[in-house]
């Protein structure tokens, strides 16, 4: 048996608060609101929250894959609920949110695979949160382009799909997901005109050359915001570490990135998808 990776200091996590993540807390558990920051126990969740964004898992929270590195239940998925959309707006507009990400699990049980439910969410969200940006989170929709066109449609501000690792490790870890066709996914959402953003885990067994060259197939597809963190295994059914990367090789990865003509590059040990989402929202609305 493998010896254990000690976690280091720098993952240690200080939540933190202010008046806007206090006020957040308490119209999300008053309410009872799901979001993947608090179920996930993100360790961004006082900052995003302190800033106007937090993130809505839609679709349920049952997926019908089991990639070894993520925590969400898998199994048989309860059928939508055609309120969940609607709720998710009133849920947005409640809290106030200047930038709201969504997520959702696959849903490959379902004969569009979930899309036109995920079209049907931004749609809501906008009609009564017209001033909020919106950003989602993807699957691959088995790269099928007339649904990812669905979500397209939809017209949010920002879609990403995260690539999760690096080409060799990606069927280590990934049950059904391929590596190119999370490009082909994120090549269809560049070229439609909207920001296309992904993110990794580091820290599988991964070298920096392989890094290097996955941020090279995301430009090439058009790929403008990228995200880097740290892997942490779930439980110890779950794929191991391999290593804890320092904040220095973070902090080279995104020099890296941003040398090679990403717009936004968050790379931290601490970092998830929507880390700093707000600001490439930001950028995107200036002239």
């Amino acid at each position: 048996m493998n010896e254990r990776v000690r976690k280091p200091e720098w993952l240690k996590i200080s939540i933190g608060s202010n008046e806007r993540y206090t006020e957040t807390k308490r119209i999300v558990e008053s309410h009872c609101l799901h979001t993947i920051c608090s179920s996930g126990r993100c360790p961004n969740m006082g900052e995003c929250w302190g800033r106007g964004t937090a993130t809505f898992m839609i679709a349920g929270d049952v997926c019908t894959r089991s990639c070894k590195f993520c925590n969400t239940q898998t199994g048989h998925p309860l059928p939508l609920d055609p309120a969940e959309p609607l709720h998710v707006a009133q849920s947005v507009q409640l809290m106030k949110l200047s930038h709201a990400v969504i997520t959702s699990v696959d849903r490959d049980d379902l004969p569009d695979l979930g899309a036109a439910h995920w079209a049907e969410t931004i749609r809501e969200i906008r009609r009564l949160n017209p001033e909020t940006t919106i950003e989602v989170l993807i699957p691959d929709f088995q790269a099928r382009p007339e649904l990812v066109a669905l979500v397209v449609e939809a017209h949010p501000d920002i879609i990403g799909h995260n690539m999760e690792t690096v080409r060799r490790i990606t069927p280590l870890v990934r049950s059904a997901a391929r590596y190119d066709t999370s490009l082909a996914v994120i090549r269809q959402v560049a070229e439609s005109g909207i920001t296309a953003k992904s993110g990794i885990m580091v820290g599988l067994g991964e070298t920096p050359a392989e890094v290097e060259q996955l941020m090279d197939d995301l430009r090439a597809v058009g790929c403008n915001i990228l995200t880097i963190g740290q892997y942490l295994q779930p439980s110890h059914r779950h794929y191991p570490v391999a290593e804890y990367v320092t904040p220095q090789q973070f902090a080279a990865y995104k020099q890296t990135g941003l040398a090679k003509g990403f717009d936004q590059v968050e790379s931290a040990p601490l970092v998830r998808s929507s880390y700093h989402a707000e600001r490439a929202a930001l950028l995107r609305r200036k002239p």
